[in-house]
């Protein structure tokens, strides 16, 4: 049943208008994958597991209903994490978000910044920024680069977005982080 939502989750993304954000360059770009997902999307979301018994589900029902947008940017080019990490920097300074946390390992550097919300819990905006080198597995000395972007706007209560992400697998920096707590 998840797969299911998830597929129509992912079908339906191309019919559901977007907000205008500087990061929306990076829509159309051709080295640059996203994905955004809108509040009428998470609404369907909710609306469909909100009868669901599992707990994880549950959790996934609440942020849904507190999320308005949720955007991410992945690329593999240097050029392109070149340029989303200038537009990242210039957004944090402009919109005046908050470096919440920052962590190094190895060649791999995640940075998460909010904009506050109502109270400590809770945060207008998230935003995560993650570089990495990470050896491909076939060749010793052929290397790939990752960058992702994202994020996420609302009345997001970090409490349960921190539960929810130990569950997912986001991205292997964040696993470095798990190890070190």
């Amino acid at each position: 049943m998840k797969r299911i939502i998830m597929l129509i989750m992912v079908a339906m993304l191309p019919y559901l208008g977007t907000s205008q954000s500087i990061f929306d360059k990076f829509e159309d770009s051709e080295r640059i994958g996203s994905v955004t997902i809108n509040k009428g999307m998470l609404n369907i979301v909710a609306k469909m597991m909100e009868y669901d018994d599992d707990v994880d589900s549950q959790e996934c029902v609440d942020i849904a209903r507190s999320i308005n947008n949720i955007k991410v940017f992945m690329s593999e080019d240097e050029g392109a994490a070149a340029d989303m990490a200038a537009t990242m920097k210039q957004y944090v300074r402009s919109s005046k978000l908050e470096e919440l946390m920052k962590v190094r390992d190895g060649d791999t550097n995640l940075k998460f910044y909010v904009r506050n919300g109502k109270d400590d819990d809770h945060v207008a905006e998230l935003l995560m920024f993650v570089t990495g080198i990470e050896e491909k597995k076939h060749r010793k000395h052929d290397y790939h680069f990752e960058t992702v972007l994202l994020t996420m706007t609302g009345d997001i209560d970090l409490t349960k977005v921190g539960a929810l992400t130990k569950k997912m697998d986001l991205h292997k920096g964040l696993h470095k982080i798990e190890e070190r707590e």
